[in-house]
């Protein structure tokens, strides 16, 4: 049993330095995909809002009976952050208030839309808060670097408690799309897999090996599954699957960056090396 565990980590070792050779060249831009891929359904939802103003005012007004007036200063607050958040996370401008305002852009939704208690919206948005987690993480280590001659206890350990939530909250996309349609032996195989893969991120073992295996799933999958662009324009369907497509793309950009920064100090793979 000893030796097996041995050649395992051996080979396992082996593959994770070709993939580091394979990565090398993109590994400088990384950083900028991940983030861009995380503030994507903002920017989309923005949109999506400006091009639909009517039709949004319309829902507010008649289906959530906010006062007009009310309704447009909900929806006008809503467009300005997503847009000025994202931009500031892209350009890695005051990235801490950019997270919260995109955070606060999250709550504000859930409560204005009526969306509280839907389980699909709750869980996707709790991974694409996991990636604004991600982001923080990575802004406060740019901060610690900036600044080291400084004591830096507090922000050390800021910088692993965002880790170790952004890891946990990023798989709910997942857990939540594993249980939800209809099942086949395919499914209940990929799935298992996937839940694997996701335990895995969460405990921090293996972690940059199973965050890019669901970056690579979540991508096929959502490619697949999520193709509003071959749903007819007139189709209600299309804007749930655009909604869903960028969504997965921002959960995307999150284990991404999981896969450029590490787990952080709570992961068990940073304890191994303390051993």
């Amino acid at each position: 049993m000893e030796s097996y565990k041995r050649q395992l980590e051996f080979y396992g070792s082996k593959a994770e330095d070709v993939l580091d050779k394979v990565g090398q060249p993109l590994r400088p831009y990384i950083p900028a995909i991940s983030r861009f891929l995380i503030v994507a359904t903002f920017l989309e939802d923005a949109l999506r809002i400006v091009t639909q103003w009517s039709d949004q005012l319309y829902y507010m007004e008649q289906s959530r009976h906010f006062p007009k007036g009310i309704s447009h200063i909900f929806l006008g607050i809503n467009v300005i952050a997503m847009l000025g958040c994202s931009i500031m996370v892209i350009a890695r401008r005051h990235q801490d208030y950019a997270v919260y305002g995109l955070m606060g852009v999250v709550v504000s939704q859930a409560l204005g839309y009526g969306l509280v208690f839907d389980m699909q919206f709750f869980l996707r948005n709790l991974s694409v808060m996991g990636g604004l987690m991600m982001v923080l993480s990575d802004a406060i280590g740019k901060k610690r670097q900036m600044f080291a001659a400084l004591p830096q206890m507090t922000e050390s350990n800021r910088r692993t408690y965002f880790q170790l939530a952004g890891r946990i909250l990023l798989i709910f996309l997942f857990v939540g799309s594993a249980f939800h349609g209809e099942w086949s032996l395919l499914r209940f195989l990929v799935s298992l897999y996937g839940l694997v893969a996701c335990i895995l991120v969460a405990v921090g073992f293996k972690a940059k090996w199973s965050a890019m295996f669901l970056v690579l799933f979540l991508s096929v999958f959502n490619v697949l599954i999520n193709n509003f662009w071959s749903v007819s324009h007139t189709h209600y369907r299309r804007d749930f699957l655009k909604y869903d497509f960028f969504q997965t793309l921002s959960t995307v950009g999150g284990f991404l960056l999981l896969v450029n920064i590490g787990p952080g100090s709570y992961s068990v793979d940073e304890k191994k090396k303390e051993f």
